[in-house]
């Protein structure tokens, strides 16, 4: 299938809703069954049955079978939250005495699962520079389970090459998972490299529009039911109706703002890779990134998140900062709008974790839909209050 038929017409059914081109929302909890046979068929049936909202519901219905074309996978999940989705995979994948590889530096909520909360039930993890397939492989345990993966991570946007490690993975029976939020489906594949299960922060790219928390999961049909009929139901970190059905009218404009994005993106990197108060420039297609090699080769498109460590002290950094007029601060990404995280601006635990895995000094930018020049004019009279 095209792109254009997935994000305009895959799973909508017209003329079961009088025609209607956009969908509607199905705001109900409940469905009703004409008969003690249907609803028992129902009951057995629930994973593609609508009997209940928290298990199927007929919007959130369309937005999955989107999802799932867009990483050419079997099915999707969506949930209430990427972190509700990264848990969810990562528990239907462990048992008591499991062993989980992580990168070394992945999305705080992550390593808080991984790290704080699994070992209580018994399964520990060990965080591996994933890099280098060769750590990873070092990494990996007899009782390993589940390798967690992010390519590029969302801060200093490290990468893993998938192919060798999927493969690494999978000689040994391993299942592979990764954070697909950066890249979105339309800039990376991970399962056709070979990784067995993809997730995202829908909240990010795919909505895109900062009015939805949302989070997604894409694998074979035999895992997602193996999801729904565990953590899935059981916790029931749902998304609602409504919700799906923003994010569907977001993803009708997927591909038109990643276009847009990359090419501003671009433009405001080129300004801030030549500017002498950048000490650093961390972003995948940056001409003297190390992993240069293996951006060409897994990564088709160009995102829209950057970083940079300011030539300065923390005093310089909240004045840079302070100074932006057309860069919101605020935590997330991947909106209509462009935004500003300081690493040195994020008091609570997440934030003296993430200093202590990168410089204090460096600033996230998530480069929007307005004008680039607009942004790169903000950028350098900010940068003259250093």
């Amino acid at each position: 299938m095209d792109l254009s038929h997935i994000l305009f017409h895959l799973g909508e059914e017209r003329a079961r809703w009088e025609h209607a081109i956009a969908p509607p929302v199905f705001q109900s909890s409940n469905f009703a069954m004409p008969t003690v046979a249907a609803m028992r068929e129902a009951m057995a049936g629930e994973y593609d049955a609508h009997l209940y909202t928290r298990g199927n519901n007929p919007t959130v219905e369309i937005l999955r079978r989107k999802l799932a074309a867009l990483e050419g996978a079997e099915d999707a999940l969506v949930f209430g939250s990427g972190a509700a989705a990264v848990a969810a995979a990562v528990l239907a994948s462990v048992r008591a005495g499991a062993h989980v590889a992580c990168v070394a530096k992945p999305y705080s909520w992550t390593r808080g699962l991984l790290r704080d909360f699994l070992p209580r039930f018994g399964v520990e993890t060990d965080f591996v520079d994933a890099r280098d397939a060769g750590e990873v492989e070092r990494g990996l345990r007899p009782d390993t389970a589940l390798l967690v993966l992010e390519s590029p991570n969302s801060l200093t946007f490290e990468q893993q090459d998938l192919a060798a490690i999927a493969a690494l993975a999978r000689s040994r029976g391993i299942r592979t998972m990764v954070d697909n939020s950066y890249a979105t489906p339309l800039g990376q594949s991970p399962l056709a490299l070979g990784i067995d299960v993809v997730v995202h922060s829908g909240t990010k790219y795919l909505a895109g529009h900062s009015d939805v928390v949302m989070g997604a999961l894409c694998g074979t049909r035999a895992f997602c039911e193996q999801v729904f009929r565990g953590p899935y139901m059981t916790l029931g970190a749902i998304l609602s109706p409504h919700d799906a059905w923003l994010a569907l009218r977001g993803l009708r404009t997927l591909e038109v703002r990643m276009d847009r994005i990359g090419a501003s993106t671009q433009a405001v990197a080129a300004f801030l890779a030549g500017h002498p108060k950048v000490r650093r420039l961390y972003w995948p297609h940056a001409a003297d990134e190390p992993q240069a090699a293996l951006t060409a080769r897994q990564l088709r498109r160009v995102g829209g998140l950057l970083s940079i460590d300011l030539d300065t002290d923390l005093d310089g950094v909240e004045r840079f900062c302070d100074g932006l007029q057309r860069f919101l601060m605020a935590v997330s990404w991947g909106g209509y709008e462009s935004l500003a995280l300081p690493v040195a601006g994020v008091r609570d635990w997440r934030g003296r974790e993430a200093q202590s895995a990168v410089p204090v000094t460096l600033v996230r930018l998530s480069i929007g839909l307005e004008d680039p020049q607009a942004l790169i004019d903000d950028l350098a009279q900010a940068l003259e209050r250093i």
